[in-house]
């Protein structure tokens, strides 16, 4: 794990064992967090899942998001999608929803990505300015 020169934030290498079990440890405390806003009623089955995934994509990378994502998608198709705790066929509904995280889950990723590798240059110093090209007539 190194810090970064933006914000302190600390990084992973992205395929590291560190950056899984930190994916496991983000959708264990997301299921949690969902199984809280399920009891006080609400009905958005991925709605605490997206944040996370968004910040474990700027810590561990992107392959640690994507398992995440994954992972997250039969979890809960199993526990929070009605009836709880079984796996039965998806209504229309239940299948867009799950489409519609997908969609959501890559463009966070993509994102957390592209946030990562600018904080990586900026921690750098920055772009070098080109040097003379071929082209340009002294």
């Amino acid at each position: 794990m190194r810090r970064a020169g933006l914000l302190g934030v600390p990084w992973m290498r992205p395929w590291s064992w560190q950056a899984l079990l930190l994916a496991c440890i983000v959708i264990a405390m997301s299921a949690v967090l969902q199984a809280i806003c399920v009891a006080l009623g609400a009905h958005y089955y991925f709605a605490a899942f997206l944040p996370s995934l968004f910040v474990l994509g700027l810590v561990a990378g992107a392959p640690a998001a994507g398992f995440a994502a994954l992972f997250t998608i039969p979890l809960v198709w199993w526990a929070f999608i009605p009836p709880a705790f079984e796996f039965n066929a998806l209504s229309s509904a239940n299948a867009d929803s799950i489409n519609l995280f997908c969609l959501l889950a890559v463009l966070l990723i993509g994102l957390a990505d592209l946030c990562r590798e600018t904080m990586n240059i900026v921690s750098r110093g920055g772009l070098k300015p080109p040097g003379e090209s071929a082209a340009t007539n002294p």
